[in-house]
């Protein structure tokens, strides 16, 4: 016990030393640090300085890079609107190496681990320098040489084909036209010939036509297409007979469908257009008269309603097709000005003659007419198309055409003068996705002789 306390005592005595002299110590070392040269003192608190300012002026670049993104990122968008407001495909692969070029860890090599991030705050490497780049990072987008898209509103199309592809156009088409206090006398071909002798005060036709079209890109500036129509048309002729002495009018009926002509068109893009730079479309159709003959129909007339009062001297069903074999050449034209773009079309069909043409008249077997010519279509079309957005566009235009007499037996046909076709047409379209579209197009008759009303609804599939 006594030795306990002894201890104790030694320890009291050693704590109240350790007390004493740490006023001393704490006095020593103040003193060694008011020792430290001045100069050394400045130089380090400069170099604090310039380390703040340093991490000052990298916050700011920081800053103005973020504000330099941002300018990038709505240049992009400004680039691609411009881009489909001219119908160019945007880019696919432009950039398909950018996410390895921006990540320096994915340029290593397969059987090379990458290596790791340096912690936070730590010094770089000496010598380390922004990756660069020694080989083309992705693959360069190929050059589209096509057309641009427009709502289409003429026969034509203007963006072709591409190589290997097969475009299936299920179309359908309703058409009505009423003419006043026309006389015929004689042959009307268009759009279909109506023979006999009578005073028509009216007719009202109304023309329904389904069509399939198959369209084949044999090369990536070539394309073949071929249409198969299908016709529904109903007649309604308010006419007075005459030589009869009645006041009276009557009404007369007819009707007919079936296959209509057949036809084939071939399509060559003759140029590489560009951003205001036209493109060039050749194209060379060729029809047939697959449809019902005009000059097959039986006609309610007898010796041309003349010797024999009886009868009105229109036919009993109305034909499916023209008649006449024709061949049609022309030229398609789109010029892209951002941010419309503007098309046209011209072209020349001729209608080839038929010899030794006969007709079918009621209760008189058949009657001969000799040859027979439809006169030729010069038409001309002009419009333009704008973009609304990816997947919608409108297109507005005029179509005109002139069509020329018809002849019998080298001879201009009685009663066949020369007429002009001029059509208003508004149109639209909607891309559904890269295979389906809707294209609607609706057509005013702008002359007498041109339909009322035509309405016309396609929807070309990519097979």
């Amino acid at each position: 016990m006594y030795r306990n306390g002894r201890v104790m005592q030694a320890r009291t005595c050693a704590g109240a030393l350790a007390l004493a002299t740490l006023p001393l110590w704490v006095g020593a070392c103040l003193a060694q640090e008011s020792q430290v040269d001045p100069a050394l003192r400045e130089k380090i608190e400069a170099q604090g300085k310039r380390i703040d300012a340093m991490r000052s002026r990298m916050a700011e670049q920081l800053a103005e890079l973020e504000q330099m993104k941002r300018e990038l990122a709505a240049q992009e968008v400004q680039y691609n609107d411009l881009r489909r407001a001219i119908g160019l495909n945007a880019l696919e692969e432009a950039r398909g190496g950018s996410a390895a070029l921006a990540d320096p860890r994915a340029q290593a090599s397969p059987g090379q681990e990458p290596p790791p991030a340096p912690p936070p705050g730590a010094p770089s490497a000496p010598g380390s320098a922004p990756v660069v780049a020694t080989q083309p990072v992705g693959r360069r987008p190929e050059q589209d040489e096509r057309p641009p898209e427009v709502a289409p509103i003429f026969d034509q199309p203007g963006v072709l084909t591409p190589r290997g592809k097969l475009i299936l156009e299920p179309s359908y088409q309703y058409g009505y036209s009423s003419s006043d206090r026309v006389a015929l006398v004689g042959y009307t071909v268009i759009p279909a010939i109506l023979i006999g002798l009578v005073d028509v005060r009216q007719v009202k036709t109304t023309t329904q036509t389904g069509a399939v079209a198959f369209r084949y890109g044999l090369t990536n500036r070539m394309e073949l297409e071929v249409r198969v129509p299908y016709v529904d048309t109903h007649t309604d002729t308010i006419s007075r007979e005459i030589f009869t002495g009645t006041a009276q009018d009557r009404l007369f009926t007819t009707s007919g469908k079936g296959i209509g002509d057949v036809e084939a068109t071939l399509r060559y893009q003759l140029n590489d257009g560009g951003a205001d730079k036209p493109y060039y479309i050749g194209w060379f159709r060729a029809k047939s008269r697959t449809g019902r003959d005009p000059f097959e129909v039986t006609s309610d007339c007898v010796t041309r309603c003349v010797e024999n009062f009886t009868g009105t001297g229109l036919p009993l069903r109305s034909p499916t097709g023209t008649g006449f074999y024709s061949a049609q050449l022309g030229v398609t034209w789109l010029f892209p000005s951002d941010p419309v773009v503007f098309f046209g079309n011209l072209s020349y069909l001729h209608n080839f003659e038929r010899k030794n043409v006969s007709r079918n008249v009621l209760g008189a077997g058949k009657q001969f007419l000799g040859d027979v010519k439809a006169g030729d279509i010069a038409d001309i079309s002009i419009g333009m198309g704008l973009s609304l957005n990816e997947k919608a566009s409108i297109s507005i235009g005029y179509d005109q055409a002139f069509v020329g007499r018809t002849t019998q037996n080298d001879h201009p046909l009685p009663g066949s003068a020369r007429a002009t076709l001029g059509s208003l047409l508004i149109g639209g379209s909607y891309r559904f996705n890269d295979k389906e579209t809707l294209n609607v197009t609706l057509g005013v008759g702008i002359t007498r002789d041109t339909p009322d009303t035509t309405i016309t609804v396609r929807v070309p599939i990519t097979l």
